[in-house]
């Protein structure tokens, strides 16, 4: 199972022609343990927050630099949102078809009806290589911003970028 998770993110990227590289490892759930592990040395591996809105309608994932702190209040002021709090792990299970420790960009892939916003932090745009888990925090997918964002636009999710 966790091979043909990660095998779809592959096949998309393929699909889209775009460049990445990938490593496996054991499974990882924060930051810190990444950090034990020395991955921030091919690029910068991001964090990923799940979120919704006050009144459960709208969700978002927001993508940051994994060291960057995140003011939620700043947040929901840039994006026009009521107040933002984390999904729920059911929320996330119906609208990125991903489980805690494994959520990510590329969970776009199984949101077929674009219900989920995506919120960059802009600096991502000025680092060379990014690091997300292929939906399954057994690996790593390193690739370029203007990669990542082929994925989410091929797949017709809104963007946003906010100053974090």
């Amino acid at each position: 199972m966790d091979n043909e998770i990660k095998q779809r993110v592959y096949d998309k990227l393929n699909e889209l022609n775009i460049n990445y590289t990938v490593d496996e490892h054991e499974a990882i759930f924060t930051i810190d343990e990444l950090d034990k592990k020395g991955m921030y040395k091919k690029g910068e591996i991001c964090k990923n927050l799940f979120l919704r809105d006050g009144s459960g309608k709208r969700h978002f994932l927001l993508v940051a630099p994994g060291h960057k702190e995140v003011d939620l209040k700043s947040v929901r002021a840039q994006i026009g949102s009521s107040r933002l709090s984390f999904g729920s792990a059911e929320r996330l299970m119906n609208c990125l078809g991903l489980t805690q420790g494994s959520v990510s960009p590329f969970g776009v892939i199984n949101d077929k009806e674009c219900r989920v916003e995506l919120v960059f932090d802009k600096e991502l745009k000025n680092i060379d290589v990014l690091g997300f888990h292929p939906n399954i925090n057994t690996a790593t997918v390193w690739l370029s911003f203007n990669d990542l964002l082929k994925v989410i636009e091929d797949n017709g999710n809104t963007t946003h970028y906010v100053e974090l």
